[in-house]
């Protein structure tokens, strides 16, 4: 770790050693890069004086461990992440013991999580482990003092993590923390086309947009994400068709509020699920994300329209946060309960059996015992099957922050209170008998089913049948818990294989282009186009490592390049190679 007197590198071009030119003397001398043939001295001043330096650590042939904390979206982000470093070489590993760089992608939503993306932070430095950050925390509070001397990959650079990671590795620290633009416009982020490593090869994530248009008194994922940048639909369109070709049956569109889609770029959110549910073939389906009641108010006709389709869950996540108007006003919600009930009471209406989550946060600053018990009736009278309970945690920055807190002890109870509430009532127990149809896509954390989820998105445990994973099949239900059903499979029922194509392996990357993979059929070298942002010394140490064939599927060959490529780089250094002199 950097001393605390090193200066902070805010971006890839600032890595400079006392020996460096600076960014700008080194661009002027560019065109004049020569060749030098080192002089050879004793055999003893050659063992010292031609020591491989520490830019001599050959990238792309290291194990990472990535964690990630926190929303799709930021899931969706690790799976970019993991998916361009394991192309360029890297093995993507499950043991954190075993890693020798970290990959820690923080949530910024709840002091908890960063609490355990802090203590992550200090095992793996008094591991010995390098370490490079991701997430909403430090792009949101880069200078935290926690963070200092460390590599930083900004929520929308990730798709130059492998260049922060190649340059951690040898020792520098690097932050990318810049905004993508284009023509000075805010873009949505890296491109959809980036390789990636799906946590479940069945499950496409899409963000389909960054930001939002709010300005939430609580919320610190703002001053990460920002406002609102949105992807244009035949971008994706185009990762959805890419997805069901590589087997995926399932796509979960998420964003910080779906439902403001396309108001930066003139469309909106109907029109891009119209466009998408054409190429969604038959048994795959589409999960909306979450989307605020303000934006969705002015399309509940079309949206009613959209969640009625077969191949979209008639489901949606609308968080209220508080029954209280005031409170909403306090948190600068922009809508009032009202708007809340009657998007509520519309889709109930239009789209039979529908599922509404929620989201409500107890405590908030200046939360009254006559608000809180508005909240309660709201969730007595709808009792939503799905509701995320959240106790008031200050981020720091925001101002709820500053406004006068509810006692510790009361926030405890009201999210006790509340808690006993929603567990006072069992929400499929009339589903006991139904035949449905559900799609499965995974296993239980306890390894004893597969999970489907029906038309509703409601959870059903099926038994662990391989050759249902993957498939649409009927179930008849004969159990059913607080937020789960169990289902039987229907002997004479037809099986729907939604993938048009083979699922991807566990692990295995999506989206690498034709020439990626004949470069791994033949063996031959892939040759990284010069970057005018990168330093020559980062593309010539790149260009090295992306020469090796890594996506042989023996791994017998890509061991014997990495070792070719060690020894030459060897040679090199210890029987005077070249050295390029900027």
């Amino acid at each position: 770790m950097p001393a605390a007197c090193e200066p902070v590198l805010e971006d890839i071009e600032d890595i400079v050693s006392a020996e460096d030119l600076k960014p700008h003397d080194r661009q002027f001398a560019r065109r004049n890069v020569f060749p030098k043939v080192r002089k050879r001295n004793s055999q003893k001043n050659a063992q010292t004086d031609d020591e491989p330096a520490s830019d001599s650590i050959i990238p792309g042939v290291q194990k990472i461990w990535i964690r990630t904390w926190g929303c799709s979206h930021n899931n969706s982000d690790g799976e970019y992440m993991a998916g361009q470093l394991a192309a360029y070489g890297y093995k993507i590993t499950d043991n954190s013991d075993e890693a020798d760089l970290w990959l820690l992608n923080s949530c910024t939503v709840k002091n908890p999580a960063e609490d355990h993306f802090r203590n992550s932070i200090k095992k793996a430095q008094e591991g010995k482990k390098k370490v490079v950050l991701a997430g909403c925390v430090p792009q949101a509070q880069p200078r935290q003092e926690y963070l200092k001397g460390l590599s930083i990959i900004g929520v929308q650079q990730i798709d130059r993590v492998v260049e922060v990671v190649e340059e951690t590795i040898k020792g520098h620290s690097v932050r990318l923390l810049g905004q993508k633009k284009d023509n000075g416009k805010r873009l949505g982020g890296a491109r959809l086309d980036l390789p990636k490593i799906r946590k479940n090869p069945l499950i496409e994530i899409i963000s389909i947009n960054t930001g939002c248009l709010n300005a939430c008194t609580y919320c610190k994922t703002k001053h990460a994400r920002g406002d609102l940048a949105s992807y244009p639909i035949e971008e994706l369109v185009d990762r959805a068709k890419q997805s069901f070709q590589e087997g995926v049956c399932e796509i979960w569109l998420t964003s910080e509020d779906t439902g403001a889609y396309g108001r930066d770029i003139g469309t909106d959110l109907p029109t891009l699920l119209w466009k998408l549910v054409e190429v969604i073939p038959e048994g795959a389906m589409l999960r909306l994300g979450m989307t605020n009641p303000p934006y969705i108010l002015e399309h509940l006709e079309e949206m009613a329209k959209i969640l009625n389709h077969p191949r979209v869950y008639a489901f949606l996540h609308i968080p209220v946060q508080s029954a209280s108007d005031s409170v909403l006003m306090d948190m600068k919600r922009e809508y009032c309960v009202a708007d809340f009930k009657q998007v509520v009471d519309f889709l109930k209406e239009k789209v039979p059996g529908i599922t509404i989550a929620t989201d409500i946060i107890c405590g908030f600053p200046g939360e009254t015992d006559e608000d809180f018990q508005e909240t309660m009736k709201l969730v007595e009278l709808y009792r939503f099957p799905s509701l995320f309970i959240n106790q008031f945690y200050p981020r720091p920055g925001t101002p709820a922050a500053k406004m006068p807190q509810v006692p510790a002890a009361v926030k405890k109870q009201r999210t006790k209170d509340l808690s006993q509430l929603f567990h006072s009532y069992n929400p499929y127990d009339h589903k006991v008998g139904e035949r449905q149809r559900v799609l499965v896509t995974e296993e239980s954390f306890d390894s004893n089913y597969y999970v489907a989820h029906n038309p509703f998105y409601e959870q059903v445990l099926v038994p662990k049948d391989p050759l249902l994973m993957g498939k649409m099949v009927e179930v008849n239900i004969y159990e059913a818990g607080k937020h789960f059903m169990k289902g039987q499979p229907v002997s004479d029922a037809r099986v729907h294989t939604a993938s048009i194509s083979r699922p991807l392996a566990k692990g295995e990357v999506s989206g690498l282009t034709e020439e990626f993979r004949r470069s791994a059929q033949n063996g031959t070298k892939w040759k990284a186009q010069p970057n005018a942002e990168i330093p020559v010394k980062t593309q010539l140490s790149s260009w090295m490592a992306l020469q090796l064939p890594w996506q042989q599927e023996g791994g017998g060959l890509k061991i014997l390049s990495v070792s070719l490529a060690l020894l030459a780089v060897l040679v090199m250094f210890y029987y005077g190679g070249m050295k390029t002199e900027l």
